[in-house]
């Protein structure tokens, strides 16, 4: 049985405890996002058509096993974007999570609940997924640390997919330490390293708005930096059409039959995403592929062993309830263009909660090559 917490949480019961009483993570709580399996539960996946169609999961999810076998305890299911197609948190069908830094502005998704009830104080940990930006956008919004884990460190089984290629599991927390506690848990067999070398790309920079910009410079330990252009601009301008070719025709194999089968009233902006992922075709999956490669392996190329990318996870601080939908999806595609540099080559980028604009956080991001989640974590200490 389950008893909801506001329009973001439904409690268990009776919490879920493993089987270890003194792990890295005992003593602490997590709040599990309503695309990743709990033995027991449906998983509803943000959508009323999706979860009358599911019964109830025969077994965790490897991330939720593993947090369980770290001494955690889950507390509830968490609300989300419907289908996890959504960045700013708002959802039609089941209501908008709150925002508790920022009450008048959006909480970011497609992680809303849990990052909400993290930022609300109501767990330590909140496990998300992130395809393109749905655990680093609402931490941002919200004023806490996120990870976006290696894809594929973390095994994806027992997750709802939406674009496999770009999915990952992730973690928000109020403190770097419980992000430490979850890198000892998730990162066995990397090493942190000493030799760093934080590079600040001038043309992400310039993604952000100017005030924005501004605000994170200004925090900076070392003042503003600028270390050169990342991408030349052919691949600058590739980064959101390829990774919305890519991520929607991913997610048009995942979900296509049952929204033809099903027909599912979803809301604005959810019901646009998925009629233009219905007119791709492989020809333009292919095209997309064939560019995100190119982005990929000139990540790879740049990002050698102790570099360390730092700039804005968003454009700005999170768009208000009230702005338009034409606006709230402006500022997505703003958001996406930054978010999706690490989606395309599937490397690990953790936000950190590092100044204030207008009265709500501003997110400051470090991204390394694939498989240095550990380093990015310790790195952060440096900006601390």
């Amino acid at each position: 049985m389950t008893t909801r917490c506001g329009p973001f949480v439904t409690r268990f019961e009776t919490p879920i405890a493993g089987p270890a009483q003194d792990g890295p993570l005992a003593g602490l709580s997590v709040a599990v996002k309503d695309n990743c399996d709990v033995a027991g539960y449906v998983t509803g996946g943000g959508n009323p058509e999706w979860a009358e169609e599911q019964s109830p999961a025969e077994a965790n999810a490897t991330v939720v096993e593993r947090l369980l076998d770290a001494g955690a305890t889950l507390v509830g299911k968490t609300q989300m974007d419907e289908l996890a197609y959504s960045l700013m948190g708002i959802n039609a069908r089941y209501g908008t999570p709150e925002n508790p830094v920022a009450p008048s502005r959006v909480p970011g998704g497609s992680s809303s609940g849990s990052v909400s009830a993290v930022a609300a104080n109501l767990v330590d940990i909140g496990l998300g997924t992130d395809t393109g930006g749905s655990v680093r956008l609402p931490s941002a919004f919200c004023g806490l640390f996120g990870w976006r884990p290696t894809h594929g460190l973390i095994p994806a089984d027992g997750i709802l997919p939406l674009a496999p290629s770009y999915d990952v599991p992730g973690f928000m927390t109020r403190d770097l330490e419980t992000m430490e506690s979850l890198a000892d848990v998730f990162c066995d067999g990397q090493e942190a390293g000493d030799d760093l070398r934080f590079v600040y790309p001038a043309d992400l920079w310039r993604l952000a708005d100017g005030e924005a910009a501004a605000a994170l410079k200004e925090a900076l330990p070392r003042g503003d930096r600028n270390d050169g252009q990342l991408l030349d601009a052919a691949m600058r301008a590739d980064l959101l059409p390829v990774f919305r070719l890519h991520q929607g025709w991913e997610a048009w194999q995942t979900f296509g039959a049952f929204i033809e089968r099903r027909n599912p009233d979803f809301g604005p902006g959810i019901l646009e995403r998925f009629a233009l992922a219905a007119d791709l075709t492989d020809q333009d999956f292919a095209t997309a592929r064939a560019k995100r490669s190119a982005l990929s392996e000139h990540l790879d190329a740049v990002l050698k062993p102790g570099v360390v990318l730092v700039y804005p996870t968003a454009p700005g601080p999170a768009p208000l309830l009230t702005d338009t939908d034409g606006a709230l999806e402006q500022f997505r595609s703003k958001a996406l263009t930054l978010l999706s540099i690490a989606g395309h080559g599937g490397l690990p980028q953790l936000t950190l909660p590092f100044a204030v604009m207008s009265g709500a956080p501003l997110g400051l991001s470090l991204v390394a090559r694939a498989g240095s989640d550990r380093l990015l974590i310790e790195a952060a200490r440096h900006f601390l």
